[in-house]
């Protein structure tokens, strides 16, 4: 094992056992080093790895504390993931999405007041009338993304967001023949609404699970060609 990561691994364990509660500041350096029979180098390179993963934060002039350690703020740092994803690792992410969101948004159907069904329509509205894909997309993760945060769950609802991020999207709407993609989609989230207005949990999910099988299906039939093309977002 690397010393960085055993570095990583006593820190995080200290932080499991209850001696770092979030919130609270770490021991200076040497201290912490010599508690933990580490150098400092190998000590610093641990705590800006820990940063970079929001389990730490680093406070300008006042020194490095033990973040909230809210599951969503760590789920953050896995969207690169979904970012980069490509072929079968694109198709599992997807996999994962249609299981929980489709059953997230049956959820929803019970509790969407009139208001947040107004909303729904309006951002398909703006949706239909995208003159681009970034546009379309924006508006598309708006859709959902509204719906699940309806169930008032922010660990779901961020890991629904890491699962299918706005690159990924982008990449698989321009990677498929794009104007038959939009007009599935489109129709896809009438579906969705509709049963959402009438608050049929069953059909809210299975109509979730229709739009994303869709995808799921066109892109392992692409899975033998080439790569999705790169997108500048």
């Amino acid at each position: 094992m690397a010393l960085t990561d055993e570095a990583m691994d006593k820190i995080k364990a200290m932080i499991v056992a209850g001696e770092l509660a979030p919130g609270s500041r770490l021991p200076r350096e040497d201290v912490l080093a010599g508690q933990l029979g580490l150098s400092r180098s190998s000590l610093r390179e641990a705590v800006r790895a820990l940063t970079a993963m929001r389990i730490l934060v680093a406070r300008q002039g006042d020194g490095t504390y033990v973040s909230s350690l809210e599951p969503h703020l760590l789920l953050e740092t896995l969207s690169f993931a979904a970012d980069v994803s490509q072929g079968r690792t694109a198709l599992q992410l997807l996999q994962v999405r249609r299981f929980l969101e489709s059953q997230a948004t049956g959820l929803a159907a019970a509790v969407l007041q009139p208001q947040d069904l107004k909303e729904l329509r309006d951002i398909l509205d703006r949706c239909r009338s995208a003159a681009t894909v970034d546009e379309f997309v924006a508006h598309d993760i708006a859709f959902h993304l509204r719906i699940v945060e309806a169930v008032a769950n922010p660990v779901l609802s961020m890991l629904l967001q890491v699962l299918s991020t706005r690159t990924q999207r982008v990449r698989i709407v321009r990677g498929s023949r794009t104007r038959d993609a939009l007009d599935s989609a489109h129709r896809d989230h009438e579906e969705i609404l509709r049963a959402l207005q009438a608050r049929d949990a069953l059909l809210a999910a299975s109509a979730a699970t229709v739009h994303i099988t869709a995808v799921e299906q066109w892109l392992a039939t692409s899975l033998s060609d080439a790569p999705l093309p790169p997108v500048d977002c």
